[in-house]
């Protein structure tokens, strides 16, 4: 892959706003998200790794970021990116408001496996969503590799009466993996790969060992759109582009690699705006229809200043970018 030059540490510092935006409800163990933002000469990109990853592991965000602000991305198939609902690993009582927030979809990813809950929670959340969505709308559930593989192959024995779409990392590893989808091949649930992928030292190893039927691609995780799209083409699997959990300055980043697949068999988890109260802009890439256009957002400054974060956060996201571009 082509890597263009970096740009100045001082040209990426020039324009950082980070802010911090509030979620409607928790989320991987947060209720407020942190992002910095910056703007190059092709518009505006989102550094946002989770605020547990070394430099070593951001450097990789920080690439994509500098990607999508200072280089032309490739060529669009497509204007409009489907998309699914998310749903949290919230009680079953809660789905249809949290559906409600997402408008018209015909695909929900499900939150499994959380710690502290158990099958029979997961069993009634899936249950929940299926009656909101009916007969013909689509679920999907990710466990995060939270099972070991007799969990897995439990619970998802369970949860196929529900008509799952694919199964999203139900264990942590590619053997796993593997040992998962051979177990499960008779009962049509198809075994899709997000982190064996974007935070592998190998992320076409999954597809090498015949442990998944999808590849689920993120384009911060990814180092950009460009090298994305080569560890799709080189899995040779059908991919579900999805979010980091972005701004709609990250998640327009992941309608462009969307955009830029030759084939998009599968709704893509990018309708994450819908679990913000907030956003950046007034036009955030809520999903419309069920879909989010392929296009770039520009924060608007009222946004900017009114979510933007106390001092001593803004000073600590400055030297984790200095840390991530040394590491480049």
């Amino acid at each position: 892959m082509r890597t263009a030059p970096l740009p100045p540490l001082a040209e990426i510092l020039a324009t950082l706003q980070v802010v911090s935006l509030p979620m409607a409800t928790r989320f991987r163990g947060v209720d407020h998200r942190e992002a910095a933002l910056f703007e190059g000469p092709e518009g505006w990109a989102e550094f946002s790794p989770f605020l547990e990853y070394g430099a070593a592991e951001a450097a990789t965000w920080l690439r994509a970021a500098i990607d999508f602000a200072f280089e032309p991305q490739p060529a669009a198939h497509r204007d409009r990116i489907p998309v699914n609902a998310t749903v949290p690993a919230i009680a079953a009582g809660d789905v249809p408001a949290i559906l409600a927030r997402s408008g018209a979809r015909r695909t929900a990813k499900v939150k499994v496996a959380e710690p502290g809950q158990g099958l029979d929670d997961d069993v009634a959340r899936v249950a929940a969503v299926r009656e909101v969505m009916g007969p013909e709308g689509r679920i999907r559930v990710d466990a995060n590799g939270g099972w070991n593989v007799d969990e897995a192959d439990r619970a998802l024995r369970a949860l196929s009466a529900y008509d799952l779409e694919y199964a999203e990392q139900p264990c942590a590893s590619v053997e796993e993996l593997a040992g998962v989808r051979a177990r499960l091949r008779d009962w049509d649930v198809p075994i899709a790969a997000d982190e064996s992928v974007r935070k592998a030292e190998d992320p076409i190893a999954v597809a090498r060992a015949g442990a998944a039927d999808i590849v689920v691609i993120k384009a911060q995780p990814s180092g950009g759109v460009r090298r994305a799209l080569e560890i799709v083409e080189q899995a040779g699997l059908p991919a579900v582009v999805s979010s980091a959990l972005d701004t709609s300055v990250g998640l327009a980043q992941g309608a462009h690699l969307a955009a830029a697949l030759p084939a998009l068999d599968h709704d893509c988890g990018l309708g994450t705006a819908s679990l913000f109260t907030a956003d950046v802009t007034t036009t955030p890439l809520v999903p419309d229809a069920g879909s989010i256009p392929v296009a770039r957002v520009a924060p608007e400054p009222a946004l900017l200043a009114e979510r933007a974060v106390p001092a001593e956060r803004r000073a600590w996201w400055e030297a984790r970018i200095r840390d991530a571009y040394a590491a480049l």
